[in-house]
């Protein structure tokens, strides 16, 4: 091993140029800084690592793969919840087609009952206004019973049989039968009291019948314009 001098300045390197060399550039100084550093690394191995970095802290690499995973756990969260929200949206859209549908139906049944209402309502109008033109109709008419009962007789004389009378009895009772003026009343009729008014009863037992009329009973459709004035009998007497 080299000693040392003992001279001021001079290294334990007797081959330093500063020991060799009284005029050591700073060039030389920097490749033999650059030497020392490359002994220094091959006998350190941490010193492998490039100039400025530090070597690796254990500590602070669990710091990273903690974060990383709750980073990955994170992740895997907002996909179940974004999954839960699909889910929860496709439930949201077969519920409202549920009440879509019974709206539907709702208004559908609505439809149908006022569509029955509106068809009952005009039915039940034309039958009040044909009623009305019934009640009119036999109004007028009734003014022309007691020509027809005049004619009646003259007929049962004979006075229609020929001449202008008969002309005018037939040109009248045109006139009546197109406004659905019709005449009832006849011998051996059951008996109705809804319309025949009886004078005199001469049965003897349950079954009634017309035996004579003494007026016949009008309708115009199926309104009463006026009673038929009857005497009751039995059947066989009628007969």
């Amino acid at each position: 091993m080299t000693q040392s001098n003992g001279m001021p300045g001079m290294s334990d390197n007797p081959g330093a140029p500063e020991n060799t060399d009284d005029e050591v550039t700073s060039a030389d100084r920097a490749e033999f800084a650059e030497a020392e550093a490359e002994a220094e690394a091959d006998a350190d191995p941490d010193a492998d690592a490039e100039p400025g970095v530090a070597a690796a802290d254990p500590e602070a690499e669990a710091k990273l793969a903690d974060a990383v995973d709750t980073e990955q756990d994170a992740a895997a969260a907002a996909e179940d919840a974004t999954a839960d929200q699909a889910v929860e949206d496709g439930a949201a859209v077969g519920s409202s087609a549920s009440d879509l549908e019974a709206q539907l139906a709702e208004r559908t049944e609505d439809l149908q009952r006022l569509n029955a209402e509106y068809t009952n309502y005009r039915r039940r109008t034309e039958r009040d206004r044909q009623t009305v033109i019934d009640n009119a109709k036999g109004q007028v008419l009734s003014q022309f019973l007691p020509v027809l009962d005049d004619l009646e007789l003259a007929r049962k004389h004979g006075d229609l049989d020929d001449g202008p009378l008969k002309a005018i009895s037939d040109k009248l009772q045109g006139v009546l039968d197109s406004q659905n003026l019709t005449p009832f009343g006849e011998e051996g009729e059951e008996f109705d009291p809804e319309v025949h008014e009886a004078v005199q009863d001469l049965s003897s037992g349950d079954d009634k019948v017309v035996g004579t009329v003494l007026r016949r009973g009008y309708r115009v459709g199926k309104k009463l314009v006026r009673n038929a004035l009857v005497i009751i009998d039995d059947p066989q007497d009628s007969e």
